[in-house]
């Protein structure tokens, strides 16, 4: 055992595990039966559809990393530079406050509503690619 304070239930990340472990006090599996059927192997995906697939995702990831970059900076950049932005006024208030008050909480809405529309956006041209796959029209 890697941790000595490591209860029985919980265990280590390491690089060795590839598998939860196996306790000397605990059964093993049974054998499967003869009547056992192993699962299906997954569908084909042709090209087309590994790559709009693979489009959704990297378009995915990189909306979450520019949102999270927006937030990042909205949650440190402004109380960083509180005193430099101490100058400036928004509705009656220092900059800082009303980020700290109320204005980081409405960019936080509004990136929420941002990723919403935009992956919805993605998800549309995804079931259009995966129709077009599924159903070919011949324009002959």
């Amino acid at each position: 055992m890697d941790n000595p304070h490591c209860g029985c239930k919980a265990f280590l990340i390491h690089k060795r595990m590839t598998a939860p472990p196996t306790h000397p006090h605990r059964p093993k599996p049974a054998k499967q039966s003869a009547h056992h059927t192993p699962p299906a192997d997954p569908p084909i995906v042709s090209t087309a559809m590994a790559q709009a697939y693979q489009r959704y995702w990297r378009f995915n990831l990189a909306l979450i990393a520019v949102l999270l970059t927006i937030g990042g900076g909205v949650s440190f950049a402004i109380p960083f530079a509180a005193g430099t932005l101490n100058a400036f006024h928004l509705a009656g208030f220092r900059l800082p406050f009303y980020f700290g008050a109320q204005g980081a909480i409405l960019i936080y809405l509004a990136l929420i509503v941002v990723y919403i529309v935009l992956i919805q956006r993605a998800g549309r041209n995804l079931r259009q690619a995966t129709d077009a796959q599924s159903n070919p029209t011949n324009d002959t």
